[in-house]
């Protein structure tokens, strides 16, 4: 089982230019019972701050190669992915640069070719809400 944990909030409806991706992202293959976890890979960015997630591949177990930038690019102490159901999610925990375990869980959403979910800053103790759109 791949072992993404993606958590943003819900943002309203897709825009036209994004209605096009959803569509291919929801005709996705389902293989043996899988969701084709390719449709996760490509470069994610957050409107609300320009921080961006670059997937690179998902391999076997869930292992996710990605890196993060704000705007420098740091590594991932952890990726990982999985299938819930239907559901693709997404889980990354940063330790660099300050970070000190500050995690993503995402969620991602076929309908608006996001990925939604929660942002934990383990410095401050605080969660937010957030999402990240295709680059």
């Amino acid at each position: 089982m791949l072992g993404l944990v993606l958590g943003f909030a819900s943002i309203g409806a897709a825009t036209a230019q994004s209605a096009a991706p959803a569509a291919k992202a929801a005709e996705a293959p389902v293989v043996a019972g899988n969701i084709n976890t390719d449709v996760l890979k490509g470069a994610w960015v957050r409107p609300d701050g320009g921080y961006t997630i670059v997937i690179k591949s998902i391999g076997p177990g869930g292992k996710v190669e990605a890196m993060y930038f704000n705007p420098n690019p740091l590594p991932f102490a952890k990726a990982q992915a999985s299938q819930e159901g239907a559901t693709l999610r997404a889980s990354f925990e940063l330790r660099a640069g300050g970070y000190g375990g500050s995690t993503y869980e995402l969620t991602y959403d076929p309908a608006s070719d996001r990925l939604k979910g929660i942002y934990y800053q383990a410095v401050a103790k605080q969660k937010f809400d957030v999402y990240f759109i295709r680059k």
